[in-house]
């Protein structure tokens, strides 16, 4: 699966440098991902760049309203706080810290379960063109479950483990040029934007192969 969106990526971006300029801007990665989720294959060209940026932002949407729990857990949590601050109470400072710590855990917890729903749910969204179907939690963890919980979340951490490779090589590549006046800063800035189409193309690329792996 790593070599295979290897590949595609290489085949959706080298030599194509207009495309993958463009496709810096922001949300068109996240448009073009979803043609990547509808197991599009080879890599797709993009005909219609403004449809592709709207696309993206329909993306954002969603994964915003799927954190939109997550900031109001967060909320909750922090409020007191601050309120207990301001009286200068110890006990009402002492419950308030408690309820934040609780608070801090439960939003821990629910933005790893986000993360693991939200790929299917997107792919869903791209397959059907439905929000509803992007919401359908039922239908989501049920896809989940037909690839299998486990082979799921070792995919995930085999994602991971490539992920932190990777960064380790750009780190290097980046304190490198961090030593270097002026140019160095402006090739840090540069690399980091022509990295963003690869690295989402990549991750939709895998996350199709995992969803279509229940067939």
């Amino acid at each position: 699966m790593l070599g295979d969106s290897f590949e595609y990526t290489k085949e959706a971006l080298m030599e194509k440098w207009v495309k993958w300029i463009l496709l810096i801007i922001p949300f068109m990665t996240h448009g073009y991902a979803l043609e990547i989720f509808k197991a599009t294959k080879p890599a797709p060209e993009i005909n219609d760049w403004v449809a592709n940026f709207i696309n993206g932002i329909k993306l954002f949407i969603i994964a915003i309203v799927y954190f939109i729990p997550v900031i109001i857990i967060g909320v909750i949590a922090v409020l007191p706080v601050v309120g207990a601050a301001i009286t200068g109470d110890s006990s009402a400072i002492a419950a308030a810290g408690l309820l934040f710590l609780v608070g801090m855990l439960v939003c821990v917890l629910l933005t790893i379960l986000i993360y693991l729903i939200i790929p299917f749910a997107l792919i869903r969204f791209a397959r059907t063109e439905s929000f509803g179907e992007a919401f359908n939690f039922g239908a989501v963890l049920a896809s989940i479950g037909k690839v299998g919980w486990i082979s799921y979340i070792i995919a995930l951490i085999v994602l991971f483990i490539a992920a932190i490779v990777f960064s380790i090589v750009i780190g290097i590549v980046m304190t490198i040029l961090m030593f270097i006046p002026i140019l160095g800063w402006l090739l840090m800035l540069i690399i980091e934007l022509l990295l963003i189409p690869p690295v989402g193309i990549f991750c939709a690329r895998y996350f199709t192969q995992i969803y279509d792996s229940a067939a």
